[in-house]
């Protein structure tokens, strides 16, 4: 069957298309502001990618047309499609149907951690033997010399075995709340019906689609309405936004976590008795901690040593290993699975360093983050991973809801633990984003540019005219920021 995509350089719909091909089907895409790494690893595994939304690109007419949630009315291919009568569907709905019907699924959801915590559960599965399919909204690190685990995670999914020893497979999905399409506006994960669910967090975002808190509350509900009664839930403990979506009707047993500091103050220590699993800090940034489970008359505990950081990424660890247990992995196994975990690109992702005269560095890094919460734990970890370091900030405030400016008031202080923070704003933004980091009260140095070719004058004459000591840099975007990461090492090199 030939298959094409709208807007296939999404990072589900990309997903999405190597699994299509894997099935044994013909895929081909269109998009706009086409950038790696998921154009990269589509145009590697041969998939055809056109540029724009053109009627010509449906001629001739494939068999199905997979319809990405940023397509709407108006759009030339989405018009032609309709007035020509083919064949279309979602992306949720076409992966129900095509895969999920058949396994048992382990769905990842929440407002943060979604993309990492996937990829560390599949890896845990994938590394314990299991051949589990997944579909993660990003590209995998993958630093090991095992042939079975560098094949499975060549891409961002991974089809899988359909069945085990006589049982149902399992797939591992990030579970995004984001809408299905123009014509299904429900939570992308109402098509899933997971087993096994993961719920991370829970906070406002996607303004453009959610009137309030509310509205995605209601979205998790339908969700959690679909686990059976054999299935399990895992989410952090005290986390009230989450707590009220389950008082609104859960039919399914509740595992809760929670992350202690072993004595290491990090001012964010959870007290939480219900939670039988606990995740205990034993360095400042996280990259060391033990994992204790304590629950049904058994106790029991791992330690995981590994290159991540972040208290954020601990949490994102903790309920990896429990979801893997529930489907019966070894807490030991899991843990050490995790401590031979790479990470995922453009999650605190170096893409260049620079080695001076002077014994001292320059490091650029790559963050997806674009919540008021994600740019606060993703600064929280680079600080405690790289003491030392003057801690540069830029962001793009890129998303949708960070558009509509609904975070505005919250920004300046969620980048307030970096040295020094330069905020990108991109012309047509509807609010004042200089006005509002100059309003904010804060304690950095935080200003505004509207140039990417003035951020990287401005910080390349600043760490040459240091001199000496190091510089870490984390430029924070959903998007490709117009490719300032090598272009601003570039020009800090010369």
């Amino acid at each position: 069957m030939h298959i094409h995509i709208l807007g296939i350089c999404g990072t589900f719909m990309g997903s999405l298309a190597l699994l299509a091909r894997s099935l044994g089907h013909s895929v081909t895409g269109s998009d706009t502001g086409i950038y790696p790494p998921m154009s990269t690893q589509l145009e590697a595994a041969g998939v055809v990618i056109e540029e724009g939304y053109l009627a010509e690109h449906l001629q001739p007419a494939p068999d199905l047309v997979i319809v990405g949630n940023a397509m709407a009315r108006g759009n030339e291919a989405v018009e032609y499609m309709l007035n020509q009568g083919l064949r279309y569907t979602s992306g949720p709905q076409f992966l129900s149907e095509q895969v999920l019907q058949s396994r048992h699924v382990i769905a990842v959801a929440g407002t943060h951690g979604k993309t990492t915590t996937t990829t560390m559960l599949a890896w845990i599965l994938q590394y314990a033997g299991i051949d589990t399919g997944f579909l993660i909204g990003g590209v995998p690190l993958v630093e090991t010399d095992e042939p079975r685990l560098q094949a499975a995670f060549a891409h961002s999914s991974h089809l899988g075995a359909a069945s085990i020893d006589g049982h149902l497979g399992y797939f591992v999905i990030e579970a995004d709340e984001y809408d299905s399409a123009f014509f299904d506006k429900r939570s992308k994960f109402v098509h899933y019906r997971p087993r096994t669910a993961v719920l991370n967090n829970l906070e406002f975002d996607h303004a453009d689609i959610f009137a309030d808190l509310n509205a995605i509350q209601t979205q998790f509900h339908h969700m959690i309405r679909m686990i059976p009664s054999n299935g399990r839930i895992i989410m952090p403990a005290n986390t009230p936004s989450l707590e009220t979506t389950i008082d609104k009707g859960c039919w399914t047993p509740i595992w809760r976590t929670a992350v202690e500091s072993d004595g290491i103050d990090t001012g964010d220590d959870i007290n939480a008795e219900e939670a039988c699993w606990l995740a205990e800090l034993t360095s400042m940034d996280g990259s060391q901690f033990n994992i204790i489970f304590e629950a049904e008359s058994e106790t029991l505990r791992g330690t995981v040593k590994w290159g991540m950081s972040g208290e954020h990424n601990v949490n994102n660890a903790l309920v990896a290993v429990a979801a893997a247990h529930d489907i019966g992995v070894d807490v030991t196994l899991a843990c050490e699975a995790l401590s031979n975990f790479a990470g995922i690109k453009r999650r605190m992702e170096l893409i260049g360093s620079i080695e001076r005269a002077t014994d001292s560095r320059i490091q650029v890094f790559d963050d997806f983050a674009h919540h008021p919460t994600a740019i606060h734990t993703t600064l929280a970890g680079a600080k405690n991973k790289l003491p030392g370091s003057k801690l540069w900030a830029i962001i793009e405030p890129r998303s949708n809801t960070m558009k509509l400016g609904i975070h505005k008031d919250s920004l300046a202080q969620s980048a307030q633990l970096a040295d020094e923070v330069i905020w990108y704003e991109p012309a047509g933004l509807e609010w004042g984003l200089k006005e509002v980091v100059l309003a904010a009260s804060v304690n950095n140095a935080q200003r505004v540019m509207s140039s990417t070719d003035a951020i990287i004058e401005y910080i390349a004459s600043q760490v040459q005219d240091s001199g000496s000591g190091n510089h870490a840099i984390v430029i924070m975007s959903n998007g490709g920021f117009e490719g300032i990461h090598q272009r601003l090492l570039n020009a800090i090199a010369l």
